[in-house]
Order: C-alpha cells, then sequence, then structure tokens
C-alpha cells in the first residue's frame, strides 16, 4: 500500500512540472503555436479603418501570425480606446501594433508595455516615446501640404476658402489640417474658417451649414478625412453652391464620389500597406529583426484623371 501512495505522489508531481513547464512557454504564442499580434486602431466604423484592418488580417494570414483587431465606435472614444490597449496587453500578445487616437493620452501604457519588453509598433499616427520600434505611416503635415495645393491650383487667388478639422487632439488631422493651411495661404488664399467635426460625416455636413450661413462665398474646403469631406460635400449641395471639396484618405466612397463628378480630390494614403506592414514588421520584432524607427508609406493625389484605377485597388482589397 505504502508503494501505491508513494506512485501516486510522483505521479502528481510529474503532472505539476509538466503544467508549470506549459504555462511558462512563450505568452506571445497564440493558437497552435502561432505568434499574435494585437492590432489597435482608432475605430472600426469608417472604410479608412476597415483597409487598415484588412491589411492587418491579410499579412495575419499570408505570415502563419494570431492577428486580433479592435477599436472604439468612434474616433472620439478616446479613454475607450485606452481601455481597449490595456485589454489586449493583458493578453500578452507577442507585440501590439497601435493608431492612437490621442497619443499624449495613450502614451504611459505605452511606456508601461515597452518596460515589459512588448514590442509596441505605431501605424497611422506617431507618438512621442522612449522604446517604441517603429512608426509606419503618412507624413500627415506633408499629405496636408499636398491637399492644400491641390485645392489651390484649382482655384484663384483671393479666393476664401474653409478647413475642416477631426477630433480635437488628434494629432495625425491636426498636421493635415497645418499643412494645407500652410500651402492655401502661400498659394494667396483667405482662410475664413476653421473647425471641428470629430472626423464624422453628419457631424461635417452640420458644421459646413454653419459656416455657410456666415460665408456664402467660399470657394474651396480641405478637409482632414473623407468622410468629413462627404458630409461637407451633402452641405454644399443642399445649398446649390460651387465649391470645391477635397478630402484625405483615399477611401472607395470618395474615390466614387470624385468619379461621379463631386468630390473634387482626395490625398490617398495607403491603409491596407499600413496594416500588413504593421503586423509584418511586428512579426520580425518578436524575432528581434532590426527595424527602421521610420517608415514613410507615402500618398497619392486622387483626381478624376486616376480614379478608376484606384477605385479598382479598393474594390479588389474590399473582398
Amino acid at each position: 500500500m505504502k508503494k501505491k501512495f508513494k506512485f501516486m505522489g510522483i505521479a502528481v508531481a510529474l503532472t505539476s512540472v509538466i503544467l508549470v513547464a506549459g504555462c511558462s512557454g512563450k505568452a506571445s504564442s497564440g493558437k497552435s503555436g502561432e505568434e499574435s499580434v494585437a492590432v489597435v486602431l482608432k475605430t472600426l466604423s469608417s472604410p479608412y479603418w476597415k483597409y487598415v484592418e484588412a491589411g492587418a488580417k491579410a499579412a495575419g494570414k499570408e505570415l502563419g501570425v494570431e492577428v486580433t483587431v479592435v477599436g472604439p465606435a468612434a474616433e472620439s472614444q478616446v479613454i475607450e480606446q485606452v481601455n481597449m490597449l490595456e485589454d489586449q496587453i493583458s493578453q500578452a500578445p507577442g507585440a501590439v501594433v497601435v493608431a492612437p487616437s490621442q497619443p499624449e493620452t495613450v502614451v504611459p501604457v505605452l511606456e508601461s508595455a515597452v518596460k515589459s519588453k512588448l514590442p509596441v509598433l505605431l501605424i497611422d499616427t506617431d507618438a512621442d516615446f522612449k522604446g517604441k520600434t517603429t512608426f509606419i505611416g503618412t507624413e500627415n503635415f506633408t499629405a496636408g501640404q499636398e491637399g492644400g495645393k491641390l485645392l489651390a491650383s484649382m482655384l484663384q487667388k483671393g479666393d476664401k476658402v474653409v478647413l475642416i478639422e477631426g477630433a480635437l487632439g488628434n494629432s495625425a488631422t491636426d498636421a493635415r489640417i497645418k499643412g494645407a493651411k500652410e500651402s492655401l495661404e502661400a498659394a494667396g488664399m483667405i482662410v475664413v474658417a476653421q473647425q471641428p467635426a470629430e472626423s464624422d460625416k453628419t457631424k461635417a455636413m452640420s458644421v459646413m451649414e454653419n459656416i455657410l450661413q456666415k460665408n456664402a462665398d467660399v470657394k474651396g474646403v480641405f478637409s482632414a478625412n473623407d468622410d468629413m469631406a462627404l458630409g461637407v460635400l451633402r452641405a454644399v449641395e443642399a445649398k446649390g453652391l460651387d465649391i470645391k471639396v477635397i478630402g484625405t484618405d483615399g477611401t472607395e466612397e470618395a474615390v466614387e464620389s470624385i468619379l461621379a463628378g463631386k468630390l473634387a480630390g482626395t490625398i490617398a494614403q495607403s491603409p491596407y500597406n499600413m496594416g500588413f506592414e504593421g503586423v509584418k514588421k511586428a512579426l520580425e520584432a518578436i524575432k528581434g529583426e532590426k527595424i527602421e524607427s521610420r517608415i514613410d508609406s507615402g500618398v497619392d493625389i486622387i483626381t478624376s484623371e486616376n480614379a478608376k484605377g484606384k477605385l479598382e485597388f479598393l474594390k479588389s482589397i474590399s473582398k
């Protein structure tokens, strides 16, 4: 009988060792031993971020990485994004890819992640903190400059223009507005209004309606994203005015509007590539490979001349 109890004791001990060994494996492993990458976006409710999500998931499928993509219902829900980020980090992924809505708010969480040796990669919007792996995205100031130049090329010196900002504190849209304003003023345009619309189509329509009540002679509008540009367009069309509207992002709806002769143009980013490269570089970081500290994803200027080709590409990645 003593021998039987002794054998059972050894069996229990061995089981404990196996369990401990299993729990001490790489926390970054996902299903079936795959590496895992958490992608936290500004929102999942707009076409632009759906392209980012599509790119991230395509990279996961191609590279054998388990990819989780989350984001709040709206870009203005900054605290919700912080909560989502904390939740993803608590699940111990191999790396985290983040598009911060309000960088200064999320930096403390990112710094804590870096201290725990978790690779942190930023896409679309940069943030200043020590230890980040890389930033992948458009130089937003440059995108804004190009948008301002495009709008100015369609107007006359002295024409009145409007700038529609994104959510307050969103460094990406702030930089675009700053770049556009610089180009427009350098070309002799007069900025008569600059107001935020929280990257929301309906809000932008309302904001533009109010602006037009005092400035019916506006000739052009630069919007920090396409959803707002389309909202502005609704207000303009309702008044029957001829106002050139330029957006930013290059979404499918915006490109279709350009082809229909409505939106004057958009400065297209590469959201699909941002998502794809974000996951790709995250995997490289997990493996300890060296990565450039800044990767420019570039911009495309979309007008009626090249909108058809852009739309075909967008439809191909939306399937």
